[in-house]
């Protein structure tokens, strides 16, 4: 009995060894594919693409303006961040995407970046615009329990704030609750 269950046990490693990839020292690991070409309009009404931003970092965050809770919370932390990095933060973006173009027009992303740092750029775009941008950076996003309501509503979507390099890549990601502090810090490994 104690053989047969060796002999499965050996099997089973190696028929699971066919299936786990196994990373050897050598070998490259590639970025996440996160991020990606997007065309949308900035608060001033202009057009704003992925090639804006080319050769700078971004903080990008996708929400929207009616947010009652985590999107300010979230914005206020990457401004706090950035504020905190001073004059290294002169090389990043900051980009606010929403998920709700309905409401969230160029004029009420004005108002609302208004808010925040003083370089923070609100996005908005056609609501195929927004999901592509969103599919590109993998966020969820969907309106919350319809009730019918044509303007008094909420929006489920993820949370998390994304850094991207120079080139246009992945380079990391910070959750709902990073403090502005951990999140400066993180972002100064990178410049």
């Amino acid at each position: 009995m104690l053989i047969v269950a060796a002999v499965v046990a050996v099997a089973i490693g190696l028929g699971l060894g066919f299936l786990i990839p196994i990373t050897r020292p050598d070998s490259v690991v590639s970025r996440p594919a996160i991020g990606g070409p997007f065309a949308l309009v900035n608060q001033d009404g202009q057009l704003v693409t992925e090639k804006t931003f080319a050769g700078r970092h971004m903080l990008v965050y996708f929400g929207y303006t009616y947010c009652p809770d985590v999107c300010p919370t979230e914005l206020q932390v990457m401004s706090t961040a950035l504020d905190l990095l001073g004059d290294q933060s002169k090389g990043i973006d900051p980009v606010f995407i929403t998920i709700d173009p309905e409401r969230d027009t160029a004029e009420q992303m004005k108002t609302y970046v208004g808010h925040f740092h003083p370089r923070l750029q609100g996005l908005t775009g056609s609501q195929d615009q927004i999901k592509a941008a969103a599919r590109a950076y993998g966020v969820y996003f969907a309106r919350a329990r319809d009730t019918g309501a044509t303007t008094e509503y909420l929006m489920d979507h993820s949370s998390i704030v994304f850094l991207i390099g120079p080139d246009g890549g992945y380079v990391t990601h910070f959750r709902g609750g990073t403090s502005p502090e951990d999140m400066a810090r993180q972002i100064r490994r990178f410049l």
